[in-house]
């Protein structure tokens, strides 16, 4: 895998709003994606999970604005200074985005065919309709749709089925990135493995990367070669997925895997998180998840958490570095063993 990143996101910081009264949806936020990998983005709905995909391609809307940072593509794109016609070129030929209720956002009175040959046709102008309707079949057959369904309309088709045909259209122009906001949310369990089983496979044989945002940190262990976990706008936890899953360091990255139950194992009762997520407008002082986080003391009520620490420094530059942004972690605290951020059989 190139360790050269595919995505590099460095400070990145989105408000909504202008002035005082501004709404600071995602702060400082840093991230790394290199070609072929999954990278998970985790959090409770209002997280900023969102918003950072959208800042990261230049479809935030107003009042959405980006007030500072860099997002490179390949090392050499600045994505934040691109101008129209650079945008243009790169969405859908380099970086598709699979919006959040992508199901319902095909057009109800338009064939399947037609939607995805409109996407070739802007693109892929010298390609003629034969190729088009050749390239749509294909293209569906590939996410598991017999290629005569070009003809139906999105009303003939399933839930998951009309998903399928979304994540078809991203993978239309070959694009290097994938963006997948909540792709599978609306969808029942058995739909839900069965997409993303496919779009591992096709991952496998296409060697594109994917930002893939949930809520489910569960689902993200499966399918994610590392995670970062976002809380008010902030990264709290990066770390590989195994370790995200198995040993995580941050107290709201284990209660959101203690608010989902395993499907194997012993019953357990489920505690999930108290409380609810903070009001941007008038966010906790220090750090934001304090007053829902059973471990806090006083200095997490008065001072804002450091930046991402690193837990091993021995993997600091390497695909296995841990990160956390949690007072717990500065040295000076007794951290409990559930939160050490150590696998069992490491020190």
């Amino acid at each position: 895998m190139s360790t050269v990143p595919l995505l590099e996101v460095s400070g990145l910081c989105v408000d909504y709003g202008l002035g005082e009264g501004a709404v600071h949806a995602v702060v400082d936020a840093n991230l790394v994606l290199r070609k072929g990998e999954v990278l998970g983005l985790a959090g409770e709905s209002g997280s900023g999970k969102s918003t950072l995909a959208y800042a990261v391609t230049r479809l935030l809307r107003p009042p959405g604005v980006i007030t500072a940072g860099q997002v490179r593509f390949r090392g050499s794109v600045d994505l934040l200074a691109a101008g129209e016609h650079e945008l243009r070129g790169l969405r859908w030929n380099s970086i598709a985005v699979v919006l959040q209720s992508s199901m319902n956002a095909l057009n109800p009175v338009l064939r399947i065919g037609t939607q995805i040959a409109d996407v070739l046709r802007t693109h892929r102008p010298g390609m003629d309709r034969g190729a088009r309707v050749a390239r749509a079949g294909e293209l569906l057959e590939m996410v598991g749709i017999p290629a005569d369904r070009l003809r139906g309309y999105p009303h003939e088709l399933s839930g998951g089925m009309r998903q399928r045909v979304m994540i078809a259209t991203a993978l239309a122009l070959d694009p290097e990135l994938v963006i997948l906001d909540e792709p599978t949310t609306a969808l029942d369990v058995v739909t839900q493995r069965e997409i993303l089983e496919e779009l591992m496979a096709l991952r496998d044989r296409l060697s594109f990367a994917v930002l893939f945002i949930s809520h489910d940190l569960s689902l993200l262990v499966e399918i994610a070669d590392s995670i970062a976990v976002m809380y008010a706008g902030r990264l709290v936890e990066r770390a590989p997925a195994s370790a995200a899953y198995h040993a995580p360091a941050h107290p709201y990255s284990l209660g959101l895997l203690g608010s989902f139950s395993p499907l194997h194992g012993p019953r357990k009762r489920m505690e999930g998180i108290p409380g609810s997520p903070p009001d941007l407008r008038s966010a906790p002082a220090g750090c934001a998840f304090h007053p829902r986080c059973a471990l806090a003391f006083d200095r997490c009520g008065t001072d804002p958490p450091p930046p991402l620490l690193t837990l091993n420094a021995a993997a600091a530059d390497g695909a296995g570095r841990r990160e956390v942004a949690c007072w717990l972690h500065d040295g000076t605290h007794l951290v409990p063993a559930e939160l050490a951020g150590r696998l069992e059989g490491t020190s």
